[in-house]
């Protein structure tokens, strides 16, 4: 895991002495990208495994016109994929989780496509709420907001990632609770583990 970032630590250098200005903001820029990836929980890999499997989730999604009442939301977080969204018809939604377990590497699916009775979604709520919390957790020294991620639908917010300890998930969740227009938080959220456990 060290590699990567002494590989951007010395482009920034070169970029700084003044040699090989051209496409250094773009070098730098991919570099720090490597760095805040290496900061997650799950490593430089485990980032890229997950966004592997989410691309081809929605590929798969999108081969079979898949659409539901929003647009089916896919977070995948060390193997366990997230499913979110709204629809009318329950065939739907069983076919999205049936097309998500199809791709190698998933661990779990987590169903939380809402089954609604009408055709309304919040959408302007529920993008006003994933930036509030976003913005809340991120300003939050107690919090590694990097091992975090939000999903939002019909105002209710879903939850994944790795959380340093309860106290600190317990925060997360208290920031959700207290964003206006929040009617539930749904926690997939595990807790980091203190120890190695043993084989």
């Amino acid at each position: 895991m060290t590699k990567p970032l002494a590989s951007a630590g010395l482009l920034l250098a070169i970029c700084l002495s003044g040699a090989a200005l051209s496409g250094c903001a773009v070098a730098v820029g991919a570099g720090a990208l490597v760095g805040v990836t290496a900061a997650e929980e799950r490593g430089v890999r485990g980032n890229a495994n997950d966004l592997a499997i989410e691309v081809k989730i929605k590929d798969k999604y999108a081969e079979e016109r898949l659409k539901l009442l929003t647009a089916i939301g896919v977070e995948v977080y060390e193997g366990r994929v997230l499913l979110t969204g709204a629809t009318t018809d329950t065939a739907l939604s069983d076919k999205a989780i049936a097309l998500a377990w199809q791709v190698e590497g998933v661990q779990a699916v987590i169903n939380e496509i809402q089954h609604v009775d009408t055709g309304v979604a919040d959408f302007a709520h529920d993008a006003w709420i994933s930036t509030q919390l976003r913005s809340g957790i991120a300003f939050d020294k107690d919090i590694l907001s990097i091992n975090y991620s939000i999903e939002t639908v019909n105002r209710v917010v879903y939850l994944i990632g790795i959380a340093q300890s309860q106290a600190e998930l317990d925060k997360v969740i208290a920031h959700a609770n207290n964003i206006e227009y929040v009617t539930k938080v749904v926690n997939h959220v595990r807790i980091k583990q203190a120890t190695v456990p043993a084989a």
